[in-house]
């Protein structure tokens, strides 16, 4: 209990500002559905809820004092698996060759927001995953590691934007999710737009990572 309320002193103030950009989401959302009476972006805040996982995950174990080796394997791999619906928002900018004219600039608006929830969401969860394994791992495992799993992330938007996956289709569907990724991995000639997403998609995260955790640094060093 005392670790719970310790954490949540300590990140305060992050909870704070990401409570208030999300709401700040919701509230556009909102006033765009009151404008249109449509519910058509209502899907982003399911994919935010998503995005949050990850982070609800990373923040447990923070306020978690002993983790062992199995359990932290355990979490990981969840938090993995989930890790990629933060950035996937990124992708629902697609969404907008939809929009109405006359309000595209709110749509614009709504879906960067959530889009940028996402991404904040993301990178604080891995700097909070890199802090649980800096106990188990060397520095220099961890930053070959994370840029590993932001690679990984890209991949996992690939296939849920363009292959309709779900997180939980891994339980639910394996068969057929090994069979593409392994169709993926083994004809990459055959699979180019795969391979060009997530290099590419990948790279993006990796820079917005490495600016956000500079950006941290420096704040903290002040």
């Amino acid at each position: 209990m005392n670790n719970i309320k310790h954490l949540f002193i300590n990140k305060f103030k992050t909870f704070s500002l990401l409570s208030i950009s999300i709401a700040l989401s919701i509230v556009l959302l909102m006033i765009r559905m009151k404008l249109t009476h449509s519910f058509f972006y209502l899907f982003l805040v399911w994919n935010l809820f998503l995005a949050v996982i990850p982070f609800a995950i990373t923040t447990y174990l923070l306020s978690y004092p002993k983790l062992n080796k199995f359990g932290l394997l355990v979490w990981f791999s969840v938090w993995l698996l989930f890790l990629p619906n933060a950035p996937y928002i990124i992708t629902d900018l697609i969404h907008l060759k939809l929009s109405t004219t006359y309000i595209i600039w709110l749509d614009i608006l709504i879906v960067s927001s959530f889009a940028c929830n996402g991404l904040l969401l993301f990178y604080l969860s891995i700097l909070d995953m890199k802090t649980i394994l800096e106990t188990f791992l060397k520095q220099s495992v961890l930053s070959y590691g994370t840029t590993v799993v932001i690679v990984l992330s890209g991949f996992g938007v690939y296939l849920g934007r363009f292959l309709r996956y779900n997180s939980w289709e891994i339980i639910s569907n394996p068969k057929y999710l090994f069979i593409d990724i392994l169709n993926i991995a083994i004809k990459p000639f055959s699979n180019s737009e795969a391979w060009l997403f997530t290099m590419v998609f990948g790279t993006f995260l990796i820079v917005g990572y490495w600016i956000f955790k500079h950006l941290i640094n420096n704040k903290n060093t002040c």
